[in-house]
């Protein structure tokens, strides 16, 4: 699963990389402890053009009467997503995106203490995670998401069961629906030697602390 992250890339920077258009709106950068309800950078396509654009990290579906008037959806589970009434939708026809520098793990010690991990790609270039959005609200509408997640890989298995679905930079138009029908295929576990991991300092259990000391190996 994911349930925190850090973006440190500028602006800029995220959309030269995913070829999008960014909007003015974006989420302040560095961010080394994102955590779920607030906006995170995401890329849409509509006919071919990109959009860097903030979403609510939290899907919404469109019964919830309110956001907090149901589950926090931050991840949705790619075995059951084509199924799942809140997804299933949003898994045909509204897939995104979702950005980041490095993500969070924690693993547990038999005494019951947190350990954190921070996890990012070797070759150190932004992670693209596969996503769904929907928009929430019918008079102050709004861009929420989720991230797509998967069985952990063999190497992510050492400190989690699950794990994000990671996007490749050739496979983004077909999740992005540039490239035709059978973005299904992609929703498996990424190549093990796709990421690496390290210990981080527990200052980052509490989702208040900030700054580049976080992201830093111990």
């Amino acid at each position: 699963m994911c349930g925190r992250m850090a973006i440190t890339l500028p602006h800029d920077a995220m959309a030269q990389v995913f070829g999008a258009a960014p909007d003015n709106d974006l989420p302040d950068v560095p961010n080394f402890n994102v955590c779920p309800t607030v906006q995170i950078h995401t890329v849409t396509s509509l006919e071919g053009q990109r959009r860097l654009r903030p979403m609510r990290w939290g899907f919404i579906p469109q019964w919830y009467a309110a956001p907090n008037k149901g589950p926090l959806l931050i991840n949705a589970r790619a075995e059951t997503i084509a199924d799942k009434p809140a997804f299933r939708e949003a898994a045909r026809a509204r897939r995104c995106l979702i950005l980041c520098s490095g993500f969070y793990e924690w693993t547990v010690t038999p005494e019951g203490e947190k350990l954190p991990w921070y996890i990012t790609r070797t070759d150190t270039q932004p992670l693209a995670f596969a996503g769904v959005w929907q928009t929430w609200g019918a008079e102050d509408p709004r861009a929420t998401c989720a991230i797509v997640t998967t069985a952990a890989n063999t190497e992510m298995s050492r400190i989690h069961k699950r794990m994000p679905v990671v996007l490749e930079p050739d496979e983004w138009p077909l999740w992005l629906g540039e490239a035709g029908k059978g973005a299904a295929r992609l929703m498996d576990a990424a190549d093990p030697d796709c990421l690496t991991f390290h210990r981080v300092d527990k200052s980052v259990n509490s989702n208040r602390a900030e700054g580049p000391m976080l992201i830093e190996p111990i």
